[in-house]
């Protein structure tokens, strides 16, 4: 009688886990991972994707439940454990230290020595062939990490990563701030550890990344394990009503073209070197303008020196109402002349993560509910807050909830928030007042697929109220469905502006990759 061969444990085995807060976030969820597979996490935002991968990654003790590793136990007090078990995590917010340099970051914990010195040298050629990995070669590795853009950032945190040695990678929303051409890239280095052996975890909203990268799925839904499903027995349309237990909902809207004849946004010849050079663009009243380009093509680096976050060297601001052009030098003036911004990083500069929602999104607008003495009418500020919560559907226990203890997705929604206080809020002292230019940059970074729908609508609902939109996005899918017309940046330069009825995806990718032009040669 011949023996049957038992297959090997699992790499990961996470068995019962349950996590509970003031609320339970993750319930008796049971699931084994395999070495050499990309296994993805789906749910909402607020379903127990991130909770779980940080009880693996050490970052959380589970309120009950059991992991094993390669069949023996694994309980690790702490990341550093887990780390030393071979469990690496790379998290949706950033951990970088800004004010250390590249080569310090990727080798903090493990900084080679001579004597009692750091050794500089031994340190920057780890971290160049570290950098090289991820195709970095242009980042030198002395180069501060809060001078990079996110985008370089996350892929500077994802080559720390992968340069250890790992039985399990967890990555969470790792390409939200990456563009085409980077997420490509990552794509590549996967498949390579997936060969090796390495069980990969990875979240993330965009189905179609799921669809071209994991080999089986795994669905959470209010902290609950729903479905573990090989991908090629998923399509986009399944995987949605796993998430939501409802018929199928995909993320489309019948585009409304509000420009008007009115100007909304002027810039011209903003330059900050070496970011941006002489970048000039008009965006019409109720016009959403997209800005499509490659990781360090200036995206993000062109919206803060807009709003005054960043000095420019040259070039100018017209702000419809005004009645001149002017170059903003710092976020104050912006906001006084209706210039609003969301940034792309709401960890680090778009919430107060320890302050209640309310307190987020009335700190910038105390003085509309000002009473005698400057006294904060408490009832009517928290009634604007209910209102937000209500319109934006934040997913929370009530406004006093810190934004800390929020999903991703509703701490992008709160961040949001504070700048759309001035379209419902009437205070008895002062009129109505909103904005009118909106700055968003990667304003559906880490969220579901219905809040994106919810700030998709919300752009549709500013656009016809006459406000000017500019979004920036890794995402050109979403780019080419929200928006009216995109323009492209490359290597600082405006490169070519496309119409709605222009866009085409080649050519909109083309761009991003041309490079910056001769003036006499440049379009749009």
């Amino acid at each position: 009688m011949t023996q049957r061969r038992s297959e090997p444990p699992p790499r990961l085995r996470v068995d019962q886990l349950t996590k509970r807060y003031a609320a339970t976030v993750l319930d008796q969820v049971s699931i084994d991972f395999r070495g050499g597979e990309i296994h993805a996490l789906l749910g909402a935002n607020g379903a127990g994707k991130s909770t779980l991968c940080k009880i693996i990654a050490g970052l959380a003790t589970p309120t009950d439940g059991t992991m094993s590793i390669d069949g023996e136990p694994y309980a690790p007090a702490d990341k550093a454990a887990a780390e030393t078990q071979g469990v690496q995590i790379v998290q949706q917010e950033l951990n970088l230290i800004p004010t250390l340099s590249v080569a310090e970051n990727l080798y903090l914990r493990d900084l080679p020595r001579r004597l009692l010195w750091i050794d500089r040298r031994k340190l920057h050629a780890r971290a160049i062939t570290a950098l090289a990995r991820m195709d970095l070669n242009e980042i030198a590795p002395e180069t501060l990490a809060g001078e990079l853009g996110i985008g370089n950032q996350q892929l500077v945190e994802i080559a720390a990563a992968l340069d250890r040695d790992s039985r399990v990678l967890i990555l969470d929303e790792p390409t939200a701030a990456l563009a085409p051409a980077e997420v490509s890239r990552l794509f590549q280095h996967l498949r390579r550890l997936r060969q090796s052996g390495i069980a990969i975890l990875y979240i993330s909203h965009r189905l179609d990344e799921i669809m071209a990268i994991a080999d089986r799925v795994s669905v959470l839904r209010d902290g609950r394990w729903i479905a573990t499903e090989p991908i090629s027995e998923l399509d986009q349309d399944r995987m949605i009503r796993l998430m939501t237990g409802d018929e199928s909902r995909t993320v489309r809207q019948a585009h409304t073209c509000h420009r008007q004849p009115r100007l909304g946004l002027r810039v011209q010849n903003l330059t900050r070197q070496p970011a941006l050079n002489r970048i000039s663009f008009e965006v019409a009243a109720g016009e959403r303008l997209g800005i499509a380009g490659l990781v360090g093509s200036g995206r993000t680096e062109l919206l803060r020196a807009i709003f005054g976050a960043d000095l420019a060297d040259n070039g100018e601001v017209f702000v419809a109402g005004d009645s001149v052009a002017r170059r903003f030098v710092s976020p104050q003036q912006a906001v006084r002349r209706g210039v609003a911004m969301i940034t792309e990083d709401r960890k680090a500069n778009g919430l107060l993560l320890e302050r209640s929602i309310r307190d987020n999104t009335t700190l910038g607008e105390l003085r509309r509910f000002a009473g005698r003495g400057w006294r904060v009418l408490a009832g009517a500020e928290a009634s604007a807050t209910r209102q937000q919560v209500m319109d934006l559907e934040i997913q929370c226990r009530d406004i006093e909830q810190p934004a800390g203890e929020l999903s991703g997705g509703n701490q992008q929604k709160v961040a949001i928030s504070k700048w759309l206080l001035g379209r419902t809020a009437r205070p008895p002292r002062e009129p109505h007042r909103s904005h009118r230019v909106y700055l968003f940059d990667e304003p559906t970074r880490g969220i579901d697929i219905g809040a994106r729908q919810r700030i998709y609508q919300l752009f549709e609902s500013l656009a016809s109220e006459g406000a000017a939109l500019v979004i920036v996005s890794s995402d050109l899918d979403e780019l080419m469905l929200t928006c009216d017309s995109i323009g492209v940046l490359s290597a600082g330069h405006w490169v070519r502006r496309f119409e709605r009825d222009q866009f085409d995806r080649a050519q909109i990718m083309a761009a991003c990759f041309q490079g910056p032009r001769r003036p006499r040669e440049l379009t749009g």
